[in-house]
């Protein structure tokens, strides 16, 4: 997905189990964190940095979803345990994942897997794409979108540091 696009429909259950949809999300701004899974902690740090920049967030008037193939109820699990103020959405087909090209190839000690690629996108009441962040550090990177919507510093989307 880039700038500009259409973002992709969806319906997927979230932590509660209830269903939400884009159908459901329609004229209002999102913003659509993908993270590979619950626990982890790179995930964590991310998911709780959110946490504490819903209220700037909020402030820009969107509405935060965070995004992984984890199975609902993990979700709800990993919601309660680090009091997540926003709802997480189960992707456990990796639909999503794959229509906003963040399921890919990556590799863990030598070892090839299937995974999702940090990334970041907001989506206009439209149901545009008005920015996009790409593989991005897990630290860090709620404070940058958070400053992208408000218009301030670290508003140019910027790519993870690679560890050699």
């Amino acid at each position: 997905m880039k700038r500009g696009q259409r973002a992709p429909a969806f319906r997927l259950q979230d932590d509660t189990g209830a269903w939400v949809s884009s159908e459901d999300l329609a004229g209002e701004r999102v913003v659509l964190f993908f993270y590979p899974k619950d626990g982890s902690t790179g995930c964590t740090i991310e998911a709780c940095e959110f946490r504490a920049e819903l209220p700037r967030l909020e402030a820009a008037d969107v509405t935060v979803f965070g995004v992984s193939p984890d199975t609902w109820r993990k979700h709800r699990n990993f919601r309660a345990k680090h009091r997540l103020p926003y709802h997480l959405l189960a992707d456990p087909d990796h639909e999503l994942c794959e229509a906003y090209d963040v399921w890919h190839e990556k590799m863990f000690w030598g070892r090839k897997y299937m995974g999702v690629v940090r990334s970041t996108f907001v989506i206009g009441p439209e149901g545009r794409v008005e920015q996009a962040w790409r593989d991005v550090a897990h630290e860090g990177h709620a404070a940058e979108v958070a400053a992208w919507l408000q218009g301030g510093a670290g508003a140019t989307p910027r790519r993870a540091a690679r560890k050699k």
